[in-house]
């Protein structure tokens, strides 16, 4: 007898949110902004930013101090810029197209959402907020705050415990071949791979996702 999902979890950056190109919003505004004395070529700056961060695991304190470095900035330390970034990145939040309509005809049609994200706390909250869908969702776990990391097993089962279902009901969507859709297939849920930053393909998913209008189908069709 086939199982009936009843909820869905989502992984953040590169996922539901466009990191990189709110990546580059940011850098491109604080270019032109603080830095506006020493960054003459502001897409050079935007271009070394996201170089630089290599898809978010290199943390920024070691990006501002390359930064300052490669574009001799003298008006501010790696400290003062790394603060600038913590507090106001939210404020460049840019969802994925068609990610916002997916889950609110998600919660929609009855099913329970949920956040698993890896980084730090309450950096990953602020940007989800920001999103304006956080009304939606039923659980945020953020590996910083509850000291498990994706792909580890203990922040899905942390996930899938709050929100009252059992992995096997779960839908895990996610960008991340590991970190991901491994992390979540070993909890037993239905992986559902996001193409994009980590490659166009991930062959141990369930589905993939390559427009988040086909997500309902998608999710509501698993077994």
């Amino acid at each position: 007898m086939a199982t009936k999902m009843k909820a869905a979890l989502f992984d953040l950056d590169e996922t539901i949110l466009d990191r990189t190109e709110s990546l580059r919003e940011f850098a491109l505004w604080q270019a032109r902004g603080m830095l506006r004395n020493s960054v003459l070529d502001e897409t050079e700056y935007c271009k070394r930013f996201v170089e630089l961060d290599m898809k978010g695991l290199v943390w920024k304190d070691t990006v501002y101090t390359q930064l300052i470095d490669e574009f001799n900035i003298t008006d501010w330390s790696a400290p003062e810029l790394l603060q600038n970034y913590m507090l106001c990145f939210s404020g460049f939040c840019i969802a994925k197209k068609n990610a916002i309509d997916s889950l609110k005809a998600l919660a929609e049609e009855g099913f329970y959402l949920g956040l698993v994200s890896n980084g730090k706390s309450p950096f990953q909250e602020r940007n989800f907020n920001a999103l304006g869908v956080s009304h939606l969702f039923s659980t945020v776990v953020i590996s910083d705050a509850v000291g498990y990391r994706k792909p580890e097993k203990e922040i899905f089962d942390l996930a899938c415990s709050s929100l009252g279902v059992p992995a096997e009901e779960t839908v895990f969507v996610g960008d991340n071949p590991d970190a991901d859709i491994n992390g979540a297939n070993i909890c037993g849920m239905y992986t559902v791979f996001v193409p994009g930053a980590h490659g166009e393909k991930c062959r141990n998913a369930n589905a993939t996702c390559t427009d988040f209008s086909n997500l309902v189908r998608i999710i509501k069709n698993a077994i």
